[in-house]
């Protein structure tokens, strides 16, 4: 490993420390193709900090880097660690994957496939090895990066002291089907949440979809916003931080009979993937084990006619879904639609999870199990932590999926459940 240069910092009584470290594309090919990963390593700016053990965080996504900020769960965090924030393989500093570099590559779709979570595990594990010698460090996982979590604890639990996940209990052999199966009714609830409190908006958005359908509307990058495009910003329902976003752009909706100009930006900015490619490329590809995920949310979407918006009923928005139209109409994702086809095609997915190595843990794990949550499914998440031996989980309705980041007090009620 080799330190980025003029990357150690100091502000906010923290000191920041970059590492950049060259991995295998593919871990079991370990003379083959190499890239890059960063983490930032984050202490208290005390002497005393520097021998306090580990914390690998895991980011959510799939696609999306740590984060750049201070949230609130890291001022928490080192007080009792040395905080590791990983730029997951393909995000951030960390041999990037865009529309860009893609184009370079031969095989789009096979490059691709070593960007899940068995490869972010066996990333972390040789970052381990250098931050901490043979030491086992604790992880923290976000969303995906429970998921990367439950892997961790399936392959390489001798790299694990502790392990602590938020809103990330996968479904052990849930396949993609029955993942958007469980999704589609809590999205829906989550929209009958939403218009509950903002009643006048089920006419507006209603509004809003007859008028793309009659005019031709453009994003600031020359694309038309379609219904279906609209549609998608239901995404963001299931986040506390941005629950109201979609209000906050309905109400400035319209300049007269027309869409405006303020409305059509803010609208690009919260729908395109142009910086997270990658979360839409692999995002069902998360799922897949055995068999081809096929692009399952579309081919389930048909079974909830609510979403239909021909039906001339009231919009109701979507959530967590990529569908393959979307790869025709972002122009972020145009140029890497075969390469998404291709992954949605691919059939021979390895094993994420061991059940029985979970069954027989041995490590302490606690998680947060969001009671409402939109993206990932409380009973399957419960059904999970009933398999691991010895995982403590905590079940509350007081938080939504961001909840690590909107209070310190999820993280520091996991940490007491590890104590006990």
């Amino acid at each position: 490993m080799r330190e980025a240069r003029g990357m150690m910092h100091r502000h906010s009584g923290l000191i920041f420390t970059g590492h950049t470290l060259s991995v295998p594309l593919e871990h079991r090919r370990p003379t083959g193709p190499r890239i890059e990963i960063f983490a930032r390593e984050v202490r208290e700016n005390d002497p005393a900090a520097e021998s306090r053990p580990f914390l690998l965080y895991l980011q959510g996504g799939p696609g999306h880097r740590a984060p750049r900020e201070l949230p609130v769960w890291l001022r928490r965090a080192v007080r009792d660690y040395r905080v590791v924030l990983l730029d997951q393989r393909g995000t951030g500093r960390s041999t990037p994957l865009t529309r860009q570099t893609l184009a370079r590559v031969d095989d789009p779709a096979g490059h691709l496939a070593h960007f899940r979570a068995d490869s972010i595990v066996a990333d972390a594990e040789l970052l381990r090895a250098h931050l901490a010698g043979d030491r086992p460090w604790s992880v923290l996982g976000q969303s995906f990066g429970g998921f990367c979590a439950v892997t961790y604890l399936s392959f390489a639990p001798q790299g694990l002291r502790e392990v602590i996940i938020t809103g990330g209990l996968p479904g052990l052999t849930a396949t993609a089907e029955d993942v958007y199966r469980a999704a589609y009714p809590r999205v829906l609830a989550h929209n009958e949440r939403y218009y509950a409190r903002y009643p006048e908006d089920e006419a507006l958005a209603r509004r809003v979809v007859d008028a793309l359908r009659d005019q031709d509307a453009r994003l600031p990058g020359g694309d038309r916003l379609t219904p279906r495009r609209f549609q998608t910003l239901g995404i963001h329902l299931g986040s506390q931080a941005r629950f109201d976003l979609l209000h906050h752009l309905l109400e400035e909706a319209f300049a007269g009979p027309e869409l405006s100009e303020v409305f059509l930006r803010r609208v690009d900015a919260a729908i395109s993937f142009a910086e997270f490619p990658l979360f839409a490329t692999a995002h069902e590809a998360i799922y897949g084990q055995g068999a081809a995920t096929g692009w399952a949310a579309h081919r389930v979407r048909d079974e909830f006619p609510a979403f239909d918006l021909d039906a001339g009923g009231p919009v109701r928005f979507t959530g967590e879904m990529i569908y393959p139209w979307l790869f025709e109409e972002d122009p972020a994702l145009i140029p890497l639609a075969g390469a998404a086809g291709r992954l949605a095609a691919k059939d021979d997915w390895p094993a994420l999870y061991d059940p029985a190595r979970l069954a027989a843990n041995e490590v302490p794990v606690v998680a947060a199990v969001y009671h409402d949550d939109m993206y990932v499914d409380r009973d399957m998440s419960l059904a999970t932590a009933a398999t691991v031996k010895g995982l403590r989980p905590w079940v509350t309705n007081e938080y939504a999926h961001d909840g690590l980041g909107r209070s310190e007090r999820v993280l520091d009620r996991l940490l007491e459940l590890l104590k006990d």
